[in-house]
């Protein structure tokens, strides 16, 4: 469509343009949010269901902390570093963490506490979206008893890695800042399960470092006591040779003897200062050993771990998971941002008509009124009458003072309503417009010229016969209206006239000069451009267009044409509206009345 705009039109939208530009105010952003309200609490709701949902089918988690102390072993001299202490004590630490998270640890808990066949302990948490709906349809006792027979077709290996993995992954150990004490945090199904597991975690630790030590001091002592024999024997054999050196009261040992190899009388053989010195040697080692090996003893027999518990887990009152609230929260804004992406990508997108401020920068049209959704269908052709403080009724009592102060000195009285599509609201417009004429004491006419639908001849009238073309007068065959508020020339006397040609309607209207308003419901551009060309035998003509359901290249061609015929456009009328505006003109016209 060819977007450019004739002189007289392009010199309206520059007295009506505004400096602003693209500035974007507090009113715009009100009014997308009143346009796109539904869009945007229709995802927020979406995200509090699937929050809803996720916290109904997820079971309780319950979480249990027990805190352990580590004592550091490390030398004196070590100690007096500190940068190196640090380093010892993180890895030290790191090293406790890591024993206290190994399968050996795990394996201990399992065959203490016999998680293996404790069903709830191996039951799955992490449910797909069919199995979520299997269990919110279920009762709990049978979705129970279906994972216990589900676990039995297991086999040993599988249900050993799966208790180990649901230990696993339900352990949670942490040091406590840069201190020594580290927490164990066990996440289960059942209060009690995370207390026991927590507890038996921390007193295992414990028992594999006695174990440990106990083992380590085993094996030492063995050693301990083997080498402690072998010294033993030598010490005795350098002891027993220096006391026969010296009862012989000789410089040397035979050749027998176990020490020296050579004669009593070489040159090479020990003296007796040095027999005494191997005796002494050999004695001292003994009694080092001898000392080692009783200390290794002690330990086997009272050995002493390097952590103590300072904080047992008792059972937790609450569950952990899942966090009402927190989930809540998510879901809320969540939705609250999903919904502001696609209401602004459909903002982005549309191509319809949504404001008055559109109206006026891109057609050059002075929105005159904004008319709310009418409350009860029934009534949407007379609802001035049936439903007078309604939001639409005060919307049409502003769009009339509009017409009326539009040229005081050229009187408008006759009126055609035009739209681009038949949905706009155009007939309900023009019936509501003319009973409002007719309260105030006017004699109106309404003339149902859109042919192809009828809505006002049937909704004002109801069922009519179809008229033969003769030669009769048209006041013959107008009705007054079901109310007796206004007259209505129906749609089939209009097409056995003919009065969509400019011609005939010219004379129409000149029959009718005794009304002093006639409403004329044109038919929509849909139907087809020409059947529009009469709307020059008017004095002026109201465009209406439906927010958010008027397409704008629609719209500019039914304003391009009309303003190629020179027909008076009064200005635009938009229905539908739901902006924040609306309730402020409402609150405005109330205060009025």
């Amino acid at each position: 469509m060819d977007r450019r705009l004739p002189p007289s039109w392009q010199s309206a939208f520059d007295r009506s343009a505004k400096p602003e530009g693209d500035f974007v105010g507090l009113a715009d952003i009100a009014s997308f949010l009143g346009q796109y309200l539904r869009t945007i609490l229709g995802f927020i709701l979406c995200a509090l269901f699937l929050g809803w949902f996720y916290i109904a089918t997820t079971d309780p988690v319950y979480t249990a902390q027990t805190q352990l102390l580590i004592e550091p072993k490390m030398p004196q001299l070590l100690q007096q570093q500190a940068e190196l202490n640090l380093t010892l004590d993180t890895a030290q630490v790191e090293s406790q963490i890591a024993v206290m998270q190994s399968e050996k640890i795990a394996t201990m808990v399992i065959n203490q506490l016999k998680l293996k066949d404790d069903p709830i302990f191996n039951r799955s948490q992490n449910l797909g979206f069919l199995a979520r709906l299997k269990k919110l349809g279920e009762r709990w006792e049978l979705s129970h008893s279906s994972q216990a027979d589900e676990s039995r077709n297991l086999s040993d290996f599988e249900r050993d890695r799966m208790t180990m993995g649901a230990y696993i992954g339900g352990l949670d150990v942490r040091r406590v800042g840069v201190s020594y004490a580290i927490t164990i945090s066990f996440r289960a199904l059942d209060p009690d399960t995370a207390a026991n597991v927590a507890n038996a975690t921390a007193d295992a630790f414990m028992r594999e470092q006695l174990e440990t030590k106990f083992t380590s001091a085993r094996e030492g002592g063995s050693w301990l006591e083997q080498r402690l024999n072998e010294l033993r024997t030598q010490m005795n054999t350098a002891t027993k040779v220096a006391q026969e050196f010296r009862a012989r009261h000789d410089y040397g040992i035979g050749e027998d003897s176990s020490i020296g190899s050579g004669s009593a009388a070489g040159k090479n053989a020990p003296t007796l200062e040095e027999l005494e010195v191997a005796a002494n040697t050999y004695r001292k080692m003994y009694e080092s050993f001898l000392q080692a090996y009783t200390n290794s003893v002690s330990q086997q027999s009272y050995p002493v771990a390097d952590a103590r518990v300072i904080t047992k887990a008792t059972r937790p009152l609450a569950a952990s998971d899942p966090r009402r609230r927190l989930v809540y929260a998510f879901a809320g804004l969540g939705g609250l941002m999903l919904g502001l992406g696609v209401a602004f990508l459909r903002f982005t997108l549309d191509r319809s008509i949504r404001s008055s401020r559109q109206l006026r920068e891109d057609f050059g049209l002075e929105c005159i009124g904004e008319l709310a959704p009418i409350p009860a269908r029934r009534a949407k052709l007379d609802a001035i009458t049936t439903l007078p403080s309604s939001k639409y009724s005060v919307g049409l009592r502003r769009v009339k003072t509009a017409i009326d102060l539009h040229d005081p000195g050229r009187p408008l009285k006759c009126i055609g309503i035009a739209s681009s599509l038949p949905s706009d609201g155009k007939s309900s417009f023009a019936s509501n417009l003319a009973m409002l004429y007719s309260m105030c004491g006017e004699h109106v006419l309404v003339i149902d010229a859109d042919i192809f639908h009828s809505v006002l001849s049937h909704g004002l009238l109801g069922a009519i016969d179809p008229v033969q073309a003769t030669e009769w007068s048209i006041f013959e065959n107008i009705a007054p209206s079901r109310n007796g508020r206004v007259d209505v020339l129906p749609s089939s006397v209009v097409d056995a006239k003919n009065l969509l040609t400019q011609r005939n309607l010219r004379a129409a209207l000149a029959e009718l000069q005794g009304y002093d308003m006639i409403i004329v419901d044109l038919p929509p551009l849909t139907v087809g451009a020409d059947r529009l060309a009469v709307a020059t035998c008017l004095d002026g003509v109201v465009l209406v267009a439906e927010c958010g359901a008027t397409p704008a290249d629609l719209f500019g061609e039914l304003v391009q044409m009309l303003h190629a015929g020179k027909t008076l456009v009064i200005g635009a009328v938009m229905t539908n509206v739901r902006a924040a505006r609306v309730k402020e003109g409402y609150r405005r016209g109330q205060r009025a009345r």
